[in-house]
């Protein structure tokens, strides 16, 4: 099972088409606790600027997290006002899982959020769902931190949001430029598979969500924001950071021990058919080989230096077949993962004890050296030791790669099946034809805003978190997790 070449449990992503279709296409989802005063006119403004400026039907949900104030009673008349508007209410505080469970309930093939100050500009938000409509990309995010950015806000948010950043590049290896802005869009095919791998409530949900999509090769787009910073917002600098760098621990610990099935992620190479179609050429053969020659150039390092030690207190035998055991290990366990991108446990046994005969071919290699030089010198230099079991380990390392490839870690359709774990596929709903999670086309025609005519109105049921909505959205729906300490945040944009 190799990440290239598996295609997964999602198809290569298309342009949603157009259509007369009744569903929204796009779900702007408002988390909100305790915003009373702010709620109505940012849904007003929202509402607004989409008539004015989007193509195709919408919705805007309110996820209220179990506000105490009249915000509930804002949300209901709001709905009741405006066909366009859905009122959510979660008696459970949590951000992320205001969007798990709102995401999870929706209809809207492009699913989106942002926070309800409107410190981000409108004017990004169809640049933002555009890739995703478009099909070019699977998630997108806004960024205050692109150099044609335009951000107004004090010097302690630009600290924290940079330092932030920073862990994450050097800790998860993140590529995205900024994980905390409240402006994000996901596509829904990729919701209902990425959505139950991540395990945060609060907010480090969105960036749990960026780092496994990112490590799974989901395209990630980032657009240029205009913000302004929202003078009556709070920061808990302690207990914000202190929550975040207990995720990016989490996160790091699961990716290390490829505990997380990212393979379910995987789309196929390329959107055309004809890239699938293709047969007999080597998938990934240059990235492979380049990965193979890194993991073994740190091998023979490791190997050396295993040898050295051990022919302090061992003779040449015994210290090649114990430094090259060790190592062996090592290399096997660095090319699954580095190299050939096998996550998960699954399998891993098997391919050790597949490396460990590849193992007995190098120990035959170097060992038939060390005694040919032995037979030609009684007493052979420390240095010629090295350089001949050198030369030996490079042809070794040749064998082993035409090895692992061809026989270890092949690409075994077995494999991709049984380490597949099942996404949450909705039942077909056959009065809502916009959306299929079966075939390859994902989505069916896309609604567009009638001209001149009332919009539709929508279906406004109320859900509370842990709960699913009737029919069929049973099996799509995820269960909460209880409530944690750490999920009694205040309102906190960063």
């Amino acid at each position: 099972m190799r990440t290239d070449s598996s295609p997964g449990n999602l198809p290569a992503r298309e342009h949603l088409p157009a259509g007369d279709a009744g569903t929204p296409v796009l779900d702007v989802v408002i988390p909100v606790y305790n915003e009373e005063k702010d709620l109505q006119p940012c849904v007003l403004r929202l509402r607004d600027h989409l008539k004015r400026t989007f193509p195709y039907a919408f919705r805007i949900t309110i996820a209220d997290n179990a506000s105490t104030d009249t915000t509930p009673l804002v949300s209901r008349r709001l709905e009741a006002e405006l066909p366009e508007v859905r009122a959510f209410r979660l008696e459970q505080k949590g951000r992320g899982r205001a969007l798990r469970t709102v995401w999870s309930a929706s209809e809207a093939p492009i699913l989106a959020y942002m926070d309800v100050d409107l410190s981000t500009d409108l004017n990004a938000l169809l640049p933002l769902v555009a890739p995703l409509i478009s099909g070019h990309s699977d998630l997108a995010i806004g960024s205050r931190l692109s150099r044609s950015s335009r951000v107004v806000r004090g010097a302690k948010r630009e600290f924290i949001s940079r330092s932030y950043n920073l862990i994450l590049r050097g800790s998860l290896q993140a590529r995205f430029s900024d994980a905390q802005c409240g402006f994000k869009a996901i596509r829904r095919d990729v919701a209902q598979v990425l959505l139950p791998l991540v395990e945060d409530t609060g907010w480090f949900f969105d960036t749990e969500m960026l780092v496994l999509a990112e490590r799974a090769g989901l395209r990630i787009h980032e657009v240029p924001v205009d913000w302004v910073d929202d003078p009556d917002s709070t920061v808990h600098i302690v207990k914000t950071a202190t929550d975040d760098l207990k995720g990016v621990w989490r996160v790091g610990r699961a990716l290390a021990t490829g505990s997380l099935p990212l393979d379910r992620l995987a789309r196929p190479f390329g959107d055309d058919p004809r890239d699938r179609e293709i047969k007999d050429v080597p998938n990934g053969l240059a990235r492979q080989l380049v990965g193979f020659c890194v993991v073994g150039g740190l091998s023979t390092l490791f190997y050396l230096l295993l040898y050295s030690g051990f022919r302090v207190f061992a003779g040449s035998q015994i210290a090649n077949a114990l430094a090259l055991l060790v190592s062996a290990i090592a290399n096997t366990a660095a090319n699954r993962r580095l190299t050939f991108g096998v996550r998960g446990r699954g399998g891993a046994v098997r391919h050790q004890a597949q490396g460990l005969v590849v193992f007995g071919i190098g120990l035959a290699l170097t060992s038939g050296s060390l005694a040919a030089l032995n037979a030609a010198s009684s007493d052979p230099a420390h240095s010629t030791e090295l350089a001949v079991l050198i030369a030996a380990n490079l042809a070794a390392t040749v064998l082993r790669f035409l090895l692992f490839r061809a026989w270890v870690f092949a690409d075994r359709r077995d494999d991709i099946d049984s380490t597949v774990v099942a996404s949450h596929v909705p039942a077909p709903n056959p009065s809502s034809p916009t959306y299929s999670m079966a075939g390859q086309s994902a989505y069916g025609p896309l609604p567009q805003r009638p001209t001149g005519a009332p919009h539709p109105t929508y279906d406004t049921d109320r859900f509370r978190a842990g709960e699913v909505a009737e029919g069929n959205w049973r099996e799509a729906t995820m269960q909460l997790q209880p409530v944690r300490p750490h999920d009694t945040e205040s309102r906190e944009y960063r």
